[in-house]
């Protein structure tokens, strides 16, 4: 995609820094199961904890600390407490939900031809994966199926610590032809009674539409 930056040279991501309960089940998890190369590790300077680094490819890096004195994971405060499945989802809108200043989840981008091979691989060395979902502009937002309005692929899972992942494959680039905007109004705290409204509306006609 085109940088279309003006303010500073951004030449893409350098790394994340999340932070894992036992960094040896963490490695195993990124080097056995998900394929990356560990590239750099040490102590932290007076017993802190420890950093390491894994190779996502070229010299894009997903780091993890350890620290000797971390909390422990609060599931949906510190990330979200279920992995993202639209049947979750929509019978409770609060369970891929995470607190202000955590992180969600991160995607790693995939090509899209590989994006199946990919979940079947995940499910054969014991990782429980969602539904493939196709992102598109539609109500629902996802179809079964790859469409001319599909725009991205999505996977998702989570590691030993519970953050969750995704696998990406962008489909096609962003067009005002396809339904693309970037002119969504951004919601503020004083937005939040309008959007449960919503919410509720929603599963009302969800279930509306669920045979009887």
């Amino acid at each position: 995609m085109e940088n279309t930056n003006k303010e500073f040279e951004i030449l893409g991501l350098n790394h994340v820094a999340m932070v894992c309960s036992d960094m040896e089940r963490t490695i195993d998890f990124y080097t056995n199961v998900l394929g990356m190369k560990l590239t750099k590790s040490f102590d932290l300077p007076g017993g802190l904890g420890q950093h390491f680094f894994f190779s996502m490819g070229g010299r894009e890096c997903l780091a993890f600390f350890w620290f000797t004195e971390a909390q422990k994971r609060i599931p949906g405060v510190s990330n979200p407490r279920a992995n993202i499945d639209p049947a979750k989802v929509f019978a409770d809108p609060t369970a891929i939900t995470s607190s202000h200043g955590s992180m969600n989840h991160f995607a790693f981008n995939v090509p899209a031809e590989k994006i199946n091979e990919y979940r079947q691989k995940l499910i054969d060395k014991g990782v429980d994966v969602s539904p493939l979902m196709h992102h598109d502009n539609s109500e629902m937002q996802a179809s079964d199926e790859v469409h001319a309005g599909t725009w991205v692929s999505s996977i998702y899972f989570q590691d030993p610590d519970g953050i969750l992942l995704e696998f990406a494959a962008w489909q096609r680039e962003f067009s005002p032809e396809m339904g693309d905007v970037a002119d969504t109004k951004g919601a503020r705290p004083e937005d939040i009674p309008k959007y449960r409204k919503m919410t509720e509306e929603f599963a009302k006609k969800m279930a509306e539409l669920e045979p009887a």
